[in-house]
């Protein structure tokens, strides 16, 4: 795949010695009745404490452990990794996906529903980048100015989308947002033909983005998206991009 995974074979060792002591540090701290201090954790398991500092704070994070003071103990999150009879809701799904993509491109990962004629974001993992848009979770938009709102729109029936043309007001949010009829369908028809939306200053100047529906079991349930800074979108990311915005939208589609 383009860009492909970055890193030497060095990375990749780094990254399952990284892995492997995640999963030293959870089995530690759980096979213990009383709450164990960082110190404790670094000896019994050779793991540097400038490594482990690291890897505690992500664990708390992701509520796999409890910091209580200096002490750590088994957090809640350890319950979703347990079959779960009730079954995951979409956002649940969807987390781990959107964070690793995320991490793989380091540009801002949505996952959006669509509510009506918007598009609401469920889960959301903002760039590190200091040049970087975000999105707050819950937040609603129009669903003509987002790539995956127009990724949704291309996704409608044809009996649908008309109504959409009909009950829809679309505001201009720059001077580049599309708002008329005709050129939205003929940007709907190239996104029927590509599987991609697309967007270049319609939400907000500078910002462009990049939409793919997600469907499970053949029905559409939402939309990926990235949005990047135009400083850093070129050819090479684009093609990255869309590249994993289609394995990830492929792996939501299995049944849970």
């Amino acid at each position: 795949m383009p860009g492909g995974i970055a890193g030497s074979a060095g990375v990749t060792t780094s990254q399952v010695k990284s892995a492997t002591r995640t999963l030293d540090i959870i089995e530690y701290v759980v096979a213990h009745e009383r709450p164990l201090v960082a110190q404790e954790i670094a000896t019994a398991l050779g793991i540097p404490v400038s490594s482990l500092s690291y890897l505690l704070a992500t664990l708390v994070d992701r509520a796999y452990l409890i910091r209580e003071g200096r002490r750590y103990s088994p957090g809640p999150g350890l319950e979703r990794l347990q079959a779960n009879r009730g079954g995951f809701t979409l956002a649940e799904r969807a987390a781990p996906l959107v964070r690793t993509l995320r991490v793989q491109l380091n540009e801002t990962t949505s996952f959006f529903i669509r509510t009506h004629w918007d598009v609401e974001a469920i889960v959301t993992e903002t760039s590190d980048h200091a040049l970087r848009y975000s999105i707050n979770i819950g937040t609603r938009q129009p669903v003509h100015a987002m790539a995956s709102g127009k990724a949704l729109l291309a996704a409608l029936s044809e009996e649908d989308l008309d109504r959409y043309f009909r009950e829809s007001t679309r505001k201009r949010f720059t001077p580049a947002t599309i708002t008329g009829e005709t050129p939205l369908r003929n940007q709907i028809n190239q996104i029927r033909r590509t599987g991609f939306g697309k967007t270049e200053s319609e939400y907000s100047i500078g910002i462009r983005g990049i939409g793919r529906v997600v469907r499970v079991e053949g029905e559409v349930v939402g939309a990926l998206s990235i949005a990047v800074p135009q400083a850093r979108y070129d050819s090479a990311l684009e093609r990255r991009a869309m590249d994993l915005l289609e394995r990830t939208a492929d792996l939501l589609d299995t049944k849970p």
